[in-house]
């Protein structure tokens, strides 16, 4: 009986040998299931963000051409109005500064109205 014992102890080492074996395994497969999934996700991730970035500089430079259209016109009317007042600066500029500096040093003392009313004191 004793040999009888023996081979079915060592049937259940066997087996619980074999069971470790199977759960490693089943560890091993499902940790690589798990990284696999990682990496899919993220390359899931990183296929979304370019989409989206592409739409962004789509979306971008089909706004930014009528911007460019108006800034480039409000250009064109600075420079224009720019113009302009140089040339009405430079026809007309020295007849300003002459009248201001005539202005400026022909004093006329006026006494105000206010001041004009006799004072009693």
């Amino acid at each position: 009986m004793s040999a009888q014992n023996s081979a079915g102890i060592q049937t259940l080492l066997d087996a619980e040998r074999e069971a470790q074996k199977i759960v490693q395994k089943a560890r091993e497969y499902r940790t690589k299931r798990v990284k696999d999934a990682r990496s899919e996700a993220q390359k899931e991730i990183e296929d979304y963000r370019k989409n989206k970035d592409e739409e962004f500089k789509k979306f971008e430079s089909e706004h930014t051409k009528g911007n460019k259209k108006a800034e480039d016109d409000a250009d064109k009317e600075a420079q224009e109005k720019m113009k302009t007042i140089k040339e009405s600066g430079g026809k007309s500029g020295k007849k300003v500064v002459d009248d201001l500096l005539k202005v400026v040093t022909d004093v006329k003392p006026e006494v105000p109205d206010r001041v004009t009313a006799p004072v009693n004191a």
